[in-house]
């Protein structure tokens, strides 16, 4: 039996498969090519003194059974619930919270009609959300052909999916064809509750919300939970590498070995089996079993020899959709912004979303087509120190801020742009937060050619790859290469490039390491 694994990248995904494989009796050694492993879930000083969740920055998707399997919270894992969600400033200096429990409240202040709505659109929300929870945690079977009744043929491998009614059925086959702005105009008159749906369906997505296929993104940022609570988004003290930090505790109970500092530059194959892999400093690891935690597209067109890759797949994966038009600024405030229109309890506690309309990101996405960059662009600020002391000095503070839309194509311009896109962005906030700009006292800028560069995040893309229709499923990351297993005996693939996706959810790497065992 196959006993040696080594798992390409430390990233979250990545070091989840390593802990079960471990726990099962692997010999398992971790390579990740920074100093510091976790990936995109990582917490690092950017300034003297100031801490901060580098690239993902909240809690939601990481998955319960991934919790109390990996004993995360035995490990030290505390997440603190958001007491609002969300919160966006209007143009008129009006404001919509989304807290828990109250929302119809809200929304009754903006339209009477949109409280039914409201209720119609989360039941059958909270009817379809178990469907796709329980496909998450399956291995996509191969379709035998790619047409839609093959495809939306896996729906029926979820027990729960026939005991939806039809106009539920209907309610989740349209999300996987329509456009989110489409659904949520049928939906709803109100703008800023449609902006609030919206948000989560451009969330590392390079699109207008009016683009056709996007609807699933509503659902994929909507599966979540923090302490059982459905829909619920958290913070993680001690940032998100507080994650990855309680996952290597249990690797290490198992034996796990973790090297940084040592990236990876080729997979070794044999007769179309793997032996191991090489690195680049010269050295080789032995190895039965090579599962690679990387975006798919540098495995299959950097890592492995184009010689004894099939044309098929290296023409795939030149054509493989990656780029989610994400930039991320992570700023020292010496001091908490105010906004100066109406304001709810702990509102800055919130996911701060800058894009008060549908047509507000549409727009936003329009200019970065054009220009490269957003004039006006979506921001999501969050000040987690409001709520983790650990992350700053006394009086003082750390905001996050991921912003969008910022396009991938520009490439190692973004060299030369990035000037400009944060003044973009410094703009959008101080527009609601006057005086934001003089609380600034440093600032870590990451445009999508860093976070390609220093995180391998191709296109800056969160979820390694296009969270889209025809790269979803039995199809992510191609039609046969879905059951993560790949096409060279040995190897697998266990990053958020497979099956179910991106986030912080841990779920690519548990289902990776049951078809790894079985």
């Amino acid at each position: 039996m196959a006993k040696k694994v080594v798992i390409i990248g430390g990233g979250h995904n990545g070091l989840v498969c390593a802990a079960y494989l471990a726990r099962a009796g692997k010999q398992v050694t971790v390579l990740e090519k920074r100093h510091v492993l976790g990936g995109a879930a990582v917490t690092e000083e950017f300034y003297p003194g100031f801490r901060n969740s580098v690239c993902s920055y909240t809690v939601s998707l990481l998955n319960p059974k991934v919790i109390s399997e990996l004993n995360l919270y035995q490990h030290g894992l505390k997440i603190i619930p958001r007491a609002v969600n969300n919160f966006l400033p209007l143009p008129d200096g009006d404001s919509f919270a989304s807290i828990t429990g109250v929302l119809d409240e809200e929304v009754r202040r903006f339209s009477n009609r949109d409280v039914q709505a409201l209720h119609d659109y989360e039941a059958n929300i909270a009817a379809v959300v178990p469907v796709i929870k329980e496909l998450m945690l399956m291995t996509p079977p191969a379709l035998n052909g790619a047409g839609l009744s093959d495809y939306f043929g896996l729906f029926r491998l979820s027990r729960r999916f026939s005991k939806l009614d039809r106009k539920q059925q209907q309610f989740l086959l349209t999300l996987f064809v329509r456009s989110a702005g489409e659904v949520l105009d049928d939906q709803y008159e109100t703008p800023a509750l449609k902006a609030l749906f919206g948000f989560d369906a451009i969330v590392g997505n390079y699109a207008s919300p009016y683009m056709p296929g996007n609807g699933y993104n509503l659902l994929h940022h909507l599966i979540g939970e923090v302490h059982g609570e459905s829909g619920r988004w958290g913070h993680a003290i001690g940032g998100m590498g507080a994650i990855s930090d309680a996952i290597v505790a249990e690797g290490k109970k198992y034996g796990v070995r973790y090297h940084t500092n040592c990236a990876v530059s080729e997979v070794l194959l044999e007769n179309k089996h793997v032996r191991g892999v090489a690195t680049s400093d010269g050295a080789t690891h032995d190895a039965d079993i090579v599962v690679a935690g990387i975006n798919p597209v540098l495995l299959f067109t950097h890592l492995l020899d184009q010689d004894e890759v099939p044309e098929e797949w290296l023409s795939h994966f030149r054509q493989y959709k990656c780029g989610s038009g994400a930039f991320r600024l992570n700023l020292a405030l010496n001091g908490l912004p105010e906004f100066p229109g109406r304001k709810v309890q702990d509102y800055l506690t919130a996911g701060i979303i800058l894009g008060s309309s549908l047509n507000y990101m549409d727009a936003a996405w329009q200019s970065a087509r054009s220009q490269g960059w957003s004039d006006e662009p979506v921001v999501e600020m969050l000040i987690p120190s409001l709520v983790d002391d650990s992350l700053a000095p006394d009086g003082c503070h750390v905001a996050s801020l991921f912003c969008q839309h910022f396009s991938p194509d520009l490439k190692s311009d973004w060299d030369t742009k990035k000037e400009q896109a944060v003044t973009a962005i410094l703009e959008t906030v101080e527009a609601s937060f006057p005086g934001f700009r003089s609380l600034i006292e440093a600032q870590q800028v990451l445009s999508p050619w860093d976070l390609e560069q220093e995180f391998g995040l191709v296109g800056g893309d969160i979820f390694h790859g296009r969270m889209s229709p025809e790269q979803l499923f039995s199809v992510r990351p191609a039609l046969g290469l879905a059951q993560y297993a790949l096409p060279f005996k040995g190897l697998y693939l266990c990053g958020s490039g497979a099956h179910p996706g991106g986030g912080v959810s841990g779920l690519p790497g548990h289902n990776a390491a049951r078809q790894i065992l079985a």
